[in-house]
């Protein structure tokens, strides 16, 4: 409204030329015209006024306006640097894990491979302490079978020995307990000739004892450690078939379905080792078992692979 007013100026004065110069001609005094014109002038300065103090209020709105947003844009350049610092320890700590993870998994792969030498070295201990359980049960049989000697050299000195020349010494077998821990001695130090030639004096004496079997699984074991896969697979089967009942037999079949596997006969040393978790399942050689199993079962998974002699 106020520019309206403002515009209206000039036309006003057009308009207002020719009543102005008949009044002049009629002659009007010059203190009314001059009154008229300060009324007019008066009427439309008023919304000039109007004009300057809108506009200084809109200056000082747009000022406000602009240091608000000034306001506003530094602290969204903060909450962006706290952002990012946040963001670039996220990732760091997010390598730093996934550099664990790695390492982690690293680790336990190094320990799954080296699981089966470690339950190969178990194996061996164990086995050693069934020697000396042996030992010990050849010890506490000792009496009765020295006792069993002494009542047979006592039957064979009234008569000769038949085959045996007069006059030539009758041959006499050692006892059971120094043959056999003789065996298992030399055995334990890798002299197999000697040992497999004691423990075949022992089962050729003593057929029938508790260690028998015992003496017939370790000459399946030094064929196995020979390298005569087939040769220890005989030995391993005689203790089956001749000394069931006997401590080694867990031991023969593991160690049959071992040497089955490194023949190449695969399939048939896994169902040995199956055999020997069912009927043994609490075992110490069901355990071996499983893990060689479970060694198979990884080998084949993985072509690239090369197997191992147990």
């Amino acid at each position: 409204m106020w520019l309206s007013r403002g515009a209206c100026l000039p036309r006003i004065f057009y308009n207002a030329q020719k009543p102005l110069c008949g009044i002049l001609n009629n002659g009007m005094k010059t203190k009314r015209l001059l009154s008229l014109l300060a009324l007019l002038g008066l009427w439309c300065a008023l919304p000039a006024f109007g004009v300057s103090k809108e506009i200084v209020q809109l200056q000082t709105q747009v000022q406000a306006l602009t240091d608000q947003m000034a306001r506003m844009q530094q602290s969204f350049d903060e909450r962006m640097g706290v952002m990012k610092n946040l963001i670039e320890q996220t990732t760091d700590n997010m390598n730093k894990v996934t550099g664990a993870v790695n390492e982690l998994q690293k680790t336990l792969s190094q320990q799954n491979s080296d699981i089966g030498g470690k339950v190969d070295q178990v194996s061996t201990q164990v086995q050693a302490l069934h020697d000396s359980l042996d030992e010990m049960r050849a010890r506490l049989n000792k009496l009765s079978t020295q006792l069993d000697q002494l009542a047979a050299q006592q039957q064979n000195l009234p008569s000769q020995a038949p085959g045996v020349q007069p006059g030539a010494p009758a041959v006499q077998a050692p006892p059971p307990d120094v043959l056999y821990n003789g065996g298992l001695r030399d055995y334990n130090a890798g002299k197999y000739d000697i040992a497999s030639q004691e423990f075949n004096d022992y089962l050729k004496f003593y057929p029938t004892t508790d260690l028998a079997g015992n003496a017939q699984f370790y000459l399946g074991e030094i064929a196995y450690r020979q390298g005569n896969f087939q040769g220890a697979i005989q030995a391993y089967d005689t203790v089956l078939q001749q000394y069931p009942g006997g401590n080694k037999a867990a031991a023969a079949l593991l160690k049959k379905g071992y040497a089955l596997i490194e023949l190449g006969q695969r399939d048939a040393g896994v169902r040995e080792l199956n055999s020997l978790i069912a009927r043994y399942p609490r075992s110490v050689e069901a355990a071996q078992a499983r893990e060689r199993l479970r060694q198979l079962t990884s080998r084949k998974t993985s072509p690239s692979h090369k197997p191992t002699a147990q």
